[in-house]
């Protein structure tokens, strides 16, 4: 099917918006009424222009307020509609957007807004040009696409259709089943958004939190696959109103817009290939990062492969720490190559590109036999996203490598707020970060309280005794938690035990263990976590400046 995105969807003036949704390869542009009025260029240039880049428009929108009102209303909106025909002619736009009305002046009479919308189309039609009614989700009295399927049916004029925005029709709950009693022909447009699950007023839902389609909780594949069966032909089209994506680069946003239509809808793209296992996670390092890793029980015959159990680390160069590659393993490495670059991944060889820069090589399940010691894997790894790229992260992360997401957490950090969000293919978990500069690696062990008796206290993270004493409140656990800086989570599935190193440079180590079937990260110890190494920085801080130790 075609591709289509509205110009609301990225940021820029509207010549740059067209050039980076051309450069992006989408098919055509549904044109937003804002970006054409604060545009130099006139209706006939933005054709031209359009045109030039290979665009269709193929459609103008909103036009706002128009269907059952008073005859005195009515007339202005007429004489508003012949406006926006003629300028649409000149624009080369043949479909217009009419939102159902949210004036108080609507009145709730469905047989007044089939005859206004009648008359609007026969107006229309005298320009060759179309009407897509759509029933806003905070419609005055038509806020259900069935309703507003049901107005067109009565008004049955040729020129008259439905358009279907996956946004208003998923945010209020309705059962998009109904999508197949409409005939394809009568489906003029349909519009795509994802979202995450929020409670809120549903229009600012909708102008500050709409993402594109597998960036957030929405069932988009049913909904796409429903209109398709009922006959729809026309364009996958985007349209999203999100503030960050307002701010950020219209290229990469258009890019990411395109990942997520050939990752909903293009059948040419290679099959996911489900990730099995960590082959390695590698890092830049110094001498404190390899003594802790040696601490850890990690033995290296290289200097650089450092290896316990299934548990592999990759440690190069001389810098700062920082975890800046991961090998997963899996049945088809080349496979998963050509699924990424399907999917407009950067790569080389089988070495692939993330959104925040983080190298991604596929590899073929580690055949060797495991490393003795008291780790046996990688659990998961958590990696730090610039806050304008976490959508796209969450978008790469579950189309690429076929990690699903589970909701997006806030945690309360003592100097602001950290967003992070799991993605995961059991046995392979990544979770991604927004707010913080650390990143980590998970190390499962089978039997976390002796593994944490043969570690060096100076290298644990100290944790406040006020944890362990809410902790004693809540649960009767071993004492010796305490006294080793383990913490305790417990979910329906089973019991989680973690504790943390300290820091070296932007990395920690944590070191878990998953009892029963527990399928979460701790984020309710969080917090106290967070805390716990913002006062061990501080502290560094102050003895660096004081001359007493080196600041980490």
């Amino acid at each position: 099917m075609r591709t289509s995105i509205a110009t609301v969807s990225i940021s820029g003036t509207l010549a740059e918006k067209l050039t980076a949704i051309a450069a992006a390869g989408f098919d055509g542009v549904e044109i937003f009424e804002n970006d054409l009025l604060a545009s130099p260029m006139s209706p006939s240039e933005v054709r031209l222009r359009a045109a030039d880049l290979g665009l269709t428009i193929e459609l103008y929108q909103p036009f706002r307020d128009f269907e059952a009102v008073p005859p005195d209303l009515l007339a202005a909106n007429l004489r508003r509609a012949g406006h926006k025909f003629r300028l649409m002619e000149r624009l080369g736009a043949n479909l217009l957007l009419v939102c159902s009305n949210v004036s108080p002046a609507a009145i709730a009479s469905d047989e007044l807004a089939a005859d206004q919308l009648r008359q609007l189309a026969s107006l229309a039609g005298e320009h060759g040009i179309r009407i897509a009614y759509e029933a806003l989700a905070w419609g005055r009295h038509v806020d259900d696409y069935l309703h507003s399927w049901r107005i067109v049916q009565q008004a049955d004029h040729p020129a008259l259709g439905v358009c279907l925005d996956s946004f208003h029709i998923l945010s209020r709950g309705s059962d998009p089943i109904g999508i197949e009693a409409i005939p394809g022909e009568k489906i003029f447009f349909l519009q795509l958004a994802d979202a995450p699950l929020l409670a809120m007023d549903v229009l600012q839902w909708s102008r500050h939190y709409r993402c594109f389609p597998g960036q957030g909780m929405f069932d988009l594949p049913d909904l796409v696959a429903r209109v398709v069966r009922a006959g729809y032909t026309g364009p996958l089209s985007l349209e999203v109103f999100n503030d960050v994506f307002r701010q950020a680069d219209a290229g990469r946003t258009a890019r990411d817009g395109m990942r997520s239509l050939i990752a909903l809808g293009d059948s040419s793209v290679p099959p996911q290939v489900v990730p099995t296992g960590f082959a390695f996670a590698e890092l830049t390092a110094d001498d404190r990062l390899r003594d802790l890793v040696r601490s850890l029980g990690f033995v290296s015959t290289d200097g650089q492969l450092w290896e316990q159990g299934d548990a592999r680390l990759v440690l190069r160069g001389n810098g700062d720490p920082a975890l800046t590659a991961i090998g997963l393993e899996g049945p088809d490495p080349e496979e998963s190559v050509r699924r990424a670059e399907s999917l407009l991944a950067p790569s080389e060889q089988n070495t692939i590109t993330a959104p925040d820069g983080t190298r991604i090589t596929f590899c073929r399940p580690h055949e060797a036999p495991p490393i003795s010691g008291n780790i046996t894997r990688i659990d998961h790894v958590a990696l730090t996203q610039p806050w304008h790229h976490y959508d796209e992260a969450a978008l790469f992360y579950r189309t690429v490598l076929a990690l699903g997401p589970q909701q997006s957490l806030d945690v309360p950090d003592p100097y602001g707020l950290l967003r992070s969000r799991a993605m995961h293919a059991s046995p392979v978990r990544i979770v991604l970060n927004v707010g913080v500069r650390w990143q980590h690696i998970a190390l499962a062990c089978d039997d976390l309280l002796a593994t944490a008796r043969t570690l060096p206290p100076d290298l644990l993270l100290s944790i406040p005794p006020n944890y362990y004493d809410d902790l004693d409140a809540r649960y009767d656990l071993d004492p010796e938690l305490r006294a080793l800086g383990i913490m305790y989570d417990r979910d329906d599935h089973g019991e989680f035990l973690h504790l943390y190193t300290i820091t070296v440079g932007r990395v920690f180590f944590e070191l878990v263990q998953r009892i029963g079937g527990y399928r979460g990260y701790g984020a309710v110890n969080a917090p106290v976590r967070l805390a716990a190494q913002h006062a061990r920085e501080a502290q560094h801080a102050q003895h660096a400046r004081e001359g007493n130790a080196p600041a980490q």
